[in-house]
């Protein structure tokens, strides 16, 4: 169920009939949705729906597993992210990515944010070094870490270096910011200041959300899709899937009965 139809131009990403196989098992079928600019979209579904391949074809990640297949498009700004001429490259770029599991370089917390800058070209310690305050500020966490910034990132408690992750991907100035799963591992004090961050990053950014956790989905996203064995079942305002879904596959997986 779609939402509303609103202006082409409310929308940065657009997934148009999408299919994907791994080998010979479709794990994506016939996919169509709008991703609105600005807006927080979250995932939902059971283990196994489909919903981390989807979010991998976002930045193409997909492309490093051999048996990986994709028919259908998905648009950025309308442009193809799978048209041949596009560098991937520019893709992860443009669309950045946070895992489930922390996972920051073994190098200083400095070092981590700059390092995607270095690979960009920049080179100037001035420039490097605004990069990196404005980075960790818009992931909030300069305020805990400008005095230890030399320090290895290993030393950060988990929810710090899944900001620190943030901040990382934030630095090479990203369209859109996709995590997945990014509080599974962390404990409730340190999952409510991600989801404060994700609340304030939607300001400059598009970000969608892979979660388990409906709650988390109610707290923090404007809209939401429903997977279930690959299909999307229900795309519409979290607002009207939490309280009055269109399918009784949405209800039923929301309120507990399965998955």
């Amino acid at each position: 169920m779609k939402p509303p139809k609103t202006d082409s131009s409310d929308f940065i990403l657009s997934v148009q009939n999408l299919n994907a196989w791994y080998h010979t098992t479709q794990v994506l079928q016939e996919i169509s949705f709008d991703i609105q600019r600005h807006k927080v979209t979250a995932l939902i579904g059971p283990s196994g729906c489909g919903k981390s391949t989807l979010i991998r074809c976002f930045n193409r990640m997909n492309d490093f597993i051999a048996t990986f297949k994709l028919a259908g498009q998905i648009l950025l700004e309308g442009q193809d992210l799978y048209d041949p001429a596009i560098d991937p490259v520019e893709v992860r770029l443009r669309v950045g990515m946070v895992f489930q599991k922390q996972n920051p370089f073994p190098k200083s917390i400095y070092e981590n944010v700059a390092y995607g800058p270095r690979i960009s070209g920049i080179r100037r310690r001035h420039q490097l070094d605004a990069i990196v305050e404005e980075s960790l500020k818009r992931a909030a966490l300069w305020d805990e870490v400008k005095d230890k910034l030399k320090a290895n990132a290993y030393t950060l408690s988990g929810g710090q270096q899944q900001r620190l992750c943030i901040a990382r991907t934030l630095a090479v100035e990203p369209e859109v910011l996709l995590l997945d799963e990014p509080c599974s591992a962390l404990d409730p004090i340190a999952t409510a200041k991600i989801e404060e961050l994700i609340l304030k990053l939607k300001d400059d950014y598009t970000v969608v959300i892979v979660t388990h956790n409906m709650q988390q989905a109610a707290r923090v996203s404007d809209f939401t899709a429903f997977f279930y064995l690959g299909e999307l079942v229900e795309f519409w305002a979290t607002d009207k899937i939490f309280t009055v879904p269109k399918d009784p596959q949405t209800e039923a997986y929301i309120t507990g009965k399965f998955g």
